[in-house]
């Protein structure tokens, strides 16, 4: 071990800070890289990547240890926004933070890293991997609140192979401690939330820097017209808020919600019923299994979104290839261009792309 390099990816944080002190304490012999994937080119002052490297840094010297830097951006523009905004531009809701974790950070860094001489890759995820029977697997984090084995489910499983998760035991509480009890500055640093690229603007006023966006009719489920949008990517299913709809003669005065897209048409749809909301089956194409001989149909436990409950269901394979998830119970919002990951038990068994979404019809 003592001979082994690990290249840890530094983000500024807690968590990433304190995989690095743990791998240190083990004997490893630790060296730091901090990744720039998105190019502050706005004149903006949404972006926090002076901070964190400057985070990173103050960390790594105290841990006594290099930190490297490199630029991936031109890399993220090519395989993560680009796709981002090719969802968007076609009315679905992507999530980029699953398709980073693929293409830059197991990916790009784990390459840079190698190049460098290393051994392995960690990260700060709340996440875990075990060996049964020769077989890698890919666990939640035991902190059931954090885990992020989700973000990890579109990464291959030999991109796992030498990936390190070394705060993937433990309690974000117990990480924080830690790092206080070191005396790091960063202990009380809140946790980023969001898509990097974004900050804390607002997501219309980002979005259509690059999306050429039409207004259109808000229309009910009957297509009567009950408002304007101001352009469908700015809107996803599920929404509440924001929609502008209010005081219509001969309607309740109940809450409108975002139940469809019609591209087609450029309408936004909307309903008073929030059980329209409500569907108990998806599929989902290319599906990334995490697990060998795969054996279907099967029962799992189903997430449709980060932070949700497990929830049974059972996949099966349709006619035309793709996965069908039928859920026991109805799920809200099931979104196109989001993702579906699969558990049994702690173990994930993978994830893809929701392509569409329905109710039984029985």
């Amino acid at each position: 071990m003592a001979n082994d390099k690990v290249i840890v990816g530094m983000s500024g944080g807690v968590d990433s800070s304190v995989a690095a002190l743990l791998l240190t304490q083990q004997g490893y012999a630790v060296e730091g890289l901090f990744m720039k994937n998105w190019e502050e080119d706005d004149g903006t002052e949404y972006c926090t990547a002076l901070q964190d490297l400057e985070d990173a840094t103050r960390i790594c010297d105290q841990l006594g240890i290099p930190l490297h830097t490199a630029n991936f951006a031109a890399e993220y523009w090519d395989n993560v926004f680009e796709a981002f905004l090719a969802e968007y531009s076609i009315g679905r809701t992507p999530n980029p933070d699953v398709l980073c974790n693929r293409e830059i950070k197991f990916k790009q860094f784990a390459d840079y890293a190698t190049a460098l001489g290393a051994n392995f890759i960690a990260t700060g995820h709340y996440a875990r991997t075990r060996r049964l029977g020769g077989r890698l697997l890919l666990l939640k984090g035991l902190d059931r609140g954090k885990d992020q084995s989700y973000f990890l489910q579109a990464v291959r499983l030999d991109q796992l192979e030498n990936v390190l998760f070394p705060i993937g035991e433990l309690q974000k509480t117990r990480v924080r401690e830690i790092a206080r009890a070191h005396g790091f500055a960063n202990h009380r640093k809140k946790d980023s939330t969001g898509i990097c690229f974004i900050g804390e603007r607002r997501f219309r006023d980002f979005l259509e820097r690059y999306i050429q966006t039409n207004p259109g009719p808000i229309v009910d489920q009957e297509g009567c017209q009950v408002g304007e949008h101001a352009g469908l990517p700015y809107y996803t299913l599920g929404q509440r808020q924001g929609l502008g709809i209010g005081g219509l003669k001969g309607r309740p005065e109940a809450p409108w919600y975002v139940v469809d897209k019609r591209v087609d048409l450029n309408h936004l749809v909307v309903t008073q019923q929030a059980s329209d909301l409500d569907n108990d089956r998806l599929a989902t194409g290319e599906f990334n299994w995490l697990v060998d001989a795969v054996d279907l149909p099967m029962e799992v436990a189903a997430k449709v979104r980060y932070r949700q409950a497990d929830q049974a269901a059972t996949v099966r394979k349709r006619a035309d290839g793709q996965l069908l998830v039928e859920f026991a119970t109805p799920q809200r919002a099931i979104t196109p261009g989001q993702y579906v990951c699969l558990y049994d038990g702690e173990v994930c068994l993978g994830g893809g792309t929701i392509e569409s979404y329905g109710s039984c019809a029985c």
